[in-house]
């Protein structure tokens, strides 16, 4: 099967379901041209600013970061369950250090709209362009949820992507 467009609206189940089975994976892409690929847990797609969106939170110590905050942009990228283990490992090391790509295997294909790639091996792919970031605000964050994900106080960057494309198929 080949990727073909869809609407992303069509998808917004999956995409919860792919997030509580950790099947994401966020690429990035900054000046130099090389992606990296790392896993997320946390993001949601709708509609902000009569624009369809899909927001995900990365913290400033993580390398995409960085990417992200050079490129502009981002893809989202839904993996079959067989590729959790992949997952896991790219949640666990830095692009800095390793080239996950090529560690487990991945291919990085061009992307519709945007210069960073979507991940061949993916079933689900959203192609981001930044429209809004937003640094969490600690004080407004609920107490009981600060020691849970922020004991060292490495609050997120929530960044605003603009769905340019959506593509599924395998």
């Amino acid at each position: 099967m080949t990727k073909k467009i869809v609407d992303f609206r069509n998808y917004t189940q999956e995409v919860i379901k792919a997030f509580d089975e950790d099947r994401v994976l966020l690429v990035s892409q900054g000046k130099q041209g090389l992606p990296n690929v790392m896993a997320i847990g946390w993001g949601t797609t709708g509609i902000i600013w009569r624009r369809p969106i899909f927001i995900v939170l990365v913290r400033p110590s993580r390398y995409t970061y960085r990417l992200i905050e050079e490129s502009g942009e981002f893809t989202v990228n839904i993996v079959p369950p067989r590729l959790k283990e992949v997952v896991q490992y790219c949640g666990t090391v830095s692009g800095r250090d390793y080239d996950k790509f090529k560690e487990k295997q991945l291919t990085a294909i061009p992307s519709v709209k945007v210069k960073t790639p979507i991940i061949k091996e993916g079933i689900l792919h959203f192609e981001c362009q930044v429209v809004h970031k937003n640094d969490l605000v600690s004080s407004e964050i609920a107490k009981p949820i600060i020691p849970q994900f922020y004991p060292k106080g490495d609050f997120h960057r929530v960044f605003f992507g603009e769905i340019l494309a959506c593509q599924h198929g395998d």
